[in-house]
């Protein structure tokens, strides 16, 4: 959700900004912009893709040693160029990602005092603030300082003046930013994918940082200006692990390297016979023991993965579970218990909803925490006592599909180290679950085999408006990813049911026009399946089942079935989603949208 990247170098640094926002296009956008300083400030915006900035900045021929740029996602005010950032006061340019909660109070106050505003965003409003306070400043550092502890929200924002062309100044509270330290110079941008192709070399800025970037080095200090250090880290990511490569889509890559996603997540128990509960931090047992009840706080597809986590703690761990949408824990009266264990779930970690909530259960005294991320640097990590980094290396399609299922494993894990920890997990079934969980990057591998023939199923969707996924058990979690998953890329709207539900109102809808895709494992609840499924039959809607091997239900008119290669018991959600995310992709496919960056939605959401 919006993207960030500064330089100040020694090299022309506009092919570096332009790169940066291409390596963030990911993020969701619908406008973007850029600001240097050369002969003045230029700014060059659009509202459109990356590619439509490249063209005008190539028309107008500009070149710079300091500049920002920006890609925005829409909140305040429609996506158009008077919009776009950068924003400009007089000869100085702001960018910023979040949502400034007081800005019209402040806007108010400069308006008052005569500051034309040109825009309807949030952000305009920061620019005419620095601007202000350096009438009253030494420099635009302290200028930037007194402006931000003025600001009430979330933000990430990066400043150039034409007054003072020998620095750019960052700042961050509550929107991830992080420093680059170049060879050539000094870079910043809201994401380490945007700075792979000048350096690895980073610095996380934490909420409250404001740092000033130059040639040959930078400072930080905190809003009160006291000065800080920040430790210095290599980044993990290298420029070919965020290449599409022999891909048409970043979402076909990823969907593609989950059983390598599933062997390097799972790659901490490789050679171990048990499950040690270290696996979630040095001080795990401590946090674990006494644990009475778990709570799952967790947005989208992160959500989904904790409702399958609920049925495999409450059946294997005998640990009651509640799984809570982040954004309405935060704002419910919840009852706290200091011996609930509170497990967060984010692919970023920096997920604005999932954060707050995280604080509010801390701040309610549930210290037991957890972070399931794979970001290790990320905030939520920084906020929880312990983690869990899943290994599923840069997600870029907006869809998420890697990070989903490398959070089951993470999750399938936990359950095992709580259910050992309990005294109901003996040495047998543990090692039948090790070598279960060892096995799956081949199993996934296996299903990804059946593309060819999702992919015929994908070419009956493309007509289609609406279509209706059906599961039972811990597969009604995966039935709502897969519905989730098709209106996120193909815009076929897409409802998910436990399938018992059918009588109690979606059954009213189904016809020949309403596909109907079923969940059909080998399980305990496979024959009350079935008779849903007749039910469907009965109304004439046609079927769409991803069956187990043994399962026996027999493709006719109107039920098409794709057989999966081994029922695969407690872990089979993570075998039975793979489908279903590449049923999504084809249909998008067809339909002719885009894969990777639908419309309206963000990859990483940082703003409530």
């Amino acid at each position: 959700m919006c993207g960030i990247v500064t330089a100040i170098s020694t090299q022309n640094i506009v092919p570096v900004l332009l790169e940066g926002l291409r390596k963030l296009e990911y993020r969701g956008y619908d406008s973007a912009g850029i600001a240097v300083l050369s002969n003045g400030l230029q700014r060059v915006r659009s509202a459109g893709r990356v590619a439509d900035l490249q063209a005008l900045t190539d028309e107008s021929g500009v070149t710079a040693h300091v500049g920002i740029a920006h890609t925005r996602w829409a909140t305040h005010g429609a996506p158009c160029e008077r919009n776009a950032h950068p924003h400009i006061s007089a000869g100085l340019a702001v960018v910023h990602n979040g949502i400034i909660e007081n800005y019209e109070e402040i806007r108010e106050r400069l308006t008052a005092r005569g500051y034309v505003f040109e825009s309807e965003t949030d952000t305009e409003t920061i620019a005419h603030l620095i601007h202000h306070k350096l009438n009253a400043a030494p420099d635009l550092f302290e200028a930037v300082r007194l402006a931000t502890n003025e600001l009430v929200g979330a933000y990430a924002i990066g400043v150039v003046t034409e007054a003072d062309p020998f620095r750019v100044i960052v700042a961050r509270r509550g929107s991830p930013l992080l420093l680059g330290i170049g060879e050539d110079g000094m870079y910043a941008a809201s994401d380490t994918a945007a700075l792979l192709q000048v350096t690895r070399k980073v610095v996380y800025l934490e909420d409250g940082d404001l740092a000033e970037l130059r040639r040959d080095g930078y400072r930080i200090v905190r809003g009160d200006g006291v000065p800080v250090e920040r430790e210095t880290a290599i980044s993990s990511l290298s420029a070919d692990a965020v290449e599409l490569g022999q891909y048409r889509h970043y979402m076909q890559k990823e969907i593609f390297e989950q059983p390598q996603a599933l062997a390097n997540t799972l790659e901490i128990i490789a050679g171990g016979g048990s499950v040690n509960p270290q696996l979630f931090g040095a001080d795990a047992s401590g946090v674990l023991n006494g644990v009475r009840q778990v709570l799952i706080i967790a947005c989208g597809t992160s959500y989904h993965a904790g409702l399958v986590a609920r049925y495999w703690l409450e059946a294997v761990a005998r640990i009651p579970c509640t799984v809570e949408i982040a954004s309405e824990y935060r704002y419910r009266d919840s009852v706290p218990d200091p011996d609930t264990l509170v497990v967060v779930i984010s692919q970023s970690g920096e997920t604005a909803d999932t954060l707050a909530a995280l604080k509010h259960a801390k701040a309610q005294g549930m210290g037991r925490t957890l972070a399931i991320c794979n970001v290790p640097e990320s905030a939520i990590v920084r906020e929880s006592r312990l983690r869990f980094i899943t290994r599923a290396g840069p997600e870029i399609g907006v869809a998420s599909t890697k990070a989903f299922t490398t959070q089951l494993a993470a999750l399938a894990l936990l359950t095992l180290a709580l259910a050992k920890i309990a005294g109901r997990l003996d040495a047998d079934a543990e090692s039948r679950a090790l070598n279960g969980l060892r096995h799956l990057p081949v199993a996934v591998q296996k299903v990804l085999e059946l593309e060819p023939e999702i992919e015929q199923w994908a070419q009956r969707f493309a007509a289609k408006h609406h279509a209706l996924f059906l599961g039972r058990g811990r597969h009604w979690p995966i039935a709502m990813e897969g519905a989730l998953k098709l209106k996120e890329i193909s815009y076929i709207h897409a409802e998910a049911y436990a399938a018992g539900e059918l009588k109690h109102g979606p059954l009213a809808l189904v016809d020949k026009d309403m596909p109907v895709i079923a969940i059909a494992p080998a399980d305990e609840l496979l024959e009350k399946l079935k008779s849903n499924l007749q039910e469907v039959r009965a109304r004439g809607g046609e079927l769409y089942v991803f069956a187990d091997a043994g399962s026996e239900i027999v493709e006719s008119e109107g039920v098409h079935i794709l057989h999966m290669p081994e029922h695969y018991g407690m872990l089979s959600p993570v075998l039975h989603v793979i489908p279903l995310q590449l049923l999504s992709y084809h249909a998008a496919l067809v339909k002719g949208t885009d894969v990777d960056k639908p419309r309206n939605l963000a990859k990483s959401v940082t703003v409530e």
